[in-house]
Parts: C-alpha cells; structure tokens; sequence
C-alpha cells in the first residue's frame, strides 16, 4: 500500500548496517496538517538511505512509503509479534518553487 505524508522533518539517523544483506536509514516527518500534530518514523531501506543526503532538519518535505507489516515467532519461546514499518522510497522539497516562476518570464521566453 503506497501513502503520502507531507511535513517537516524533525531527525535524520545515520544509515544503520543491521546485516551484511540490509541497512536501514530512519528519520522523522511532523505532520501539522490536522487538529492534532502527528510524529511519525519513517525508514529508507538499502540504495535509497542515500535519498537523505540532500535533505535537513527543517525541512518541509512530500514523502512517498509503503506500510508494510510482518508477524515474526520467538525462536525462545514461541510466542508471536506483529510489526509494521513505513517505508519511504521518495521524498522531495515541497517549498521549492520552479525557476519558472522565480524569474516571472513566460514559458516560451525561457532558454
């Protein structure tokens, strides 16, 4: 299931190597937009924790996950835990504006 989130982000962690086969990145995104403001973590997996390099506390962003849930069974003993994760596969500014409409030149004037 994809989803869009826009808001603030709050932390960015530095990319966790959990094992040889997979590394994670987590960071927080504030949402504003309704009556309660929501804190929400938020993960970039594998090639995409690098996505993040670009970006910093502060800043409004637009970002693109997936909810993903998982049961996992205690090899101990056996009992059972649900998990859930939002994974991001894009974020992008979403206070830039094009240069288009920075310079006030029609679209055909421009180089």
């Amino acid at each position: 299931m994809s989803y869009d989130l826009k808001g603030t982000i709050k932390v960015i962690n530095d990319t966790q190597k959990i094992s040889d086969s997979f590394s994670k990145r987590e960071f927080v995104v504030v949402d504003s937009s309704g009556k309660y403001e929501q804190t929400i973590k938020l993960q970039f997996v594998q090639d995409n924790c690098s996505k993040l390099d670009a970006f910093n506390i502060g800043d409004s962003v637009n970002v693109s996950f997936n909810l993903n849930g998982r049961e996992w069974t205690s090899p101990k003993d056996g009992s059972v835990n649900y998990f859930n994760s939002l994974d991001a596969w894009k974020i992008e500014p979403t206070d830039v504006q094009t240069q288009n409409e920075d310079d006030g030149l029609p679209d055909f004037l421009q180089d």
